[in-house]
């Protein structure tokens, strides 16, 4: 079978590649390398260079006749989506919508989605399941619901399958803290760089940690599954930032440095992502705890100082 994989010079990307490619697939990744490093990708995996929202992605996808499309490829950070929302909309929805009608014309038989917890906005429940409704507080969060909706019409409309996954908070090696950076590969770099860990709000707020192996076999275990489904990626535990830290402080030799900032617009406080409709549907579950996540994420860290 062929796939291809948009963003996947990213970080979740690129380990999406190399596992679709380590298990016989034939892979091609669209990237424009905005935030991609071509260096993260297997020896055997095709790159074409160009946006997501260019003639030229519809041309390769049209040359290509990939069985499955993986969407990865956007704007993902949210303070640049609350100062430049345009960016978000010219991405994650006109992006989206050019990979759709790409699809359409080629028929392609499957789309898979990177989707995002940040859909449920705050949300004041200790466990989130997918009907829950979506309540978007940043423009990020927002222009990827716009995007599941276009998707979920293309399929009522054209009958282009999908599988949709809204992830929780991804980490892992080749994560960095530019762009495409969660907590944890901002709270890595400030260790490289032996600088204090700025956590803005009191570090009680939680999320829903993913290890990325554990989303990568998600996405391929959606190639043949979970069609026309919205699920969650994650483990269904809530840790807070404060506890991430202490697990970081138990591998590092050295003080960790932290530093309170006041919260920041647009970040969610809790976020937690019941997964039960996963393991079920896929089937799929998190083999990586926190602990073990954190533990190889932070040798790799220490392999790259």
């Amino acid at each position: 079978m062929k796939m291809v994989v948009t963003g996947g010079a990213g970080f979740i990307g690129s380990h999406l590649v190399n596992g679709l490619i380590n298990q016989g697939y034939e892979v091609h990744v669209i990237d424009n390398l905005t935030t991609g490093d071509p260096g993260r990708l297997h020896n055997e995996a095709i790159l074409h260079v160009t946006d997501i929202n260019s003639p030229q992605t519809s041309a390769n996808i049209s040359m290509l006749k990939p069985d499955v499309v993986f969407h990865l490829a956007a704007q993902a950070e949210v303070q640049l989506s609350i100062k430049e929302p345009r960016k978000d909309v010219d991405a994650n929805v006109m992006g989206t919508l050019n990979i759709l009608e790409a699809c359409r014309k080629t028929g392609v038989r499957k789309l898979i989605f990177a989707s995002t917890s940040g859909v449920y906005g705050n949300l004041e429940k200790p466990e989130l399941t997918e009907s829950d409704p979506v309540d978007p507080i940043s423009f990020y969060a927002l222009s990827k619901w716009a995007a599941e909706r276009y998707i979920q019409m293309y399929q009522r409309l054209f009958g282009l399958s999908y599988t949709i996954l809204r992830y929780g908070n991804v980490y892992g090696p080749e994560q960095t803290a530019k762009g495409e950076g969660g907590v944890v590969a901002i709270l890595g770099k400030k260790l490289q760089e032996g600088a204090s860990f700025q956590i803005f709000g009191d570090g009680t707020q939680t999320r829903d940690f993913i290890y990325v192996k554990d989303v990568v076999e998600a996405n391929i275990a959606s190639i043949h599954n979970g069609d026309q489904e919205v699920l969650h990626v994650s483990t269904g535990r809530s840790q807070s930032i404060n506890t991430l830290v202490q697990l970081v402080r138990q591998e590092h030799a050295e003080e960790i440095m932290v530093e309170y900032m006041p919260a920041k617009n647009g970040d969610i406080l809790h976020s937690c992502l019941n997964n039960g409709k996963t393991r079920s549907i896929l089937p799929w579950v998190p083999t990586y705890t926190l602990e073990e996540g954190v533990a190889q994420t932070y040798r790799h860290w220490m392999r790259e100082v």
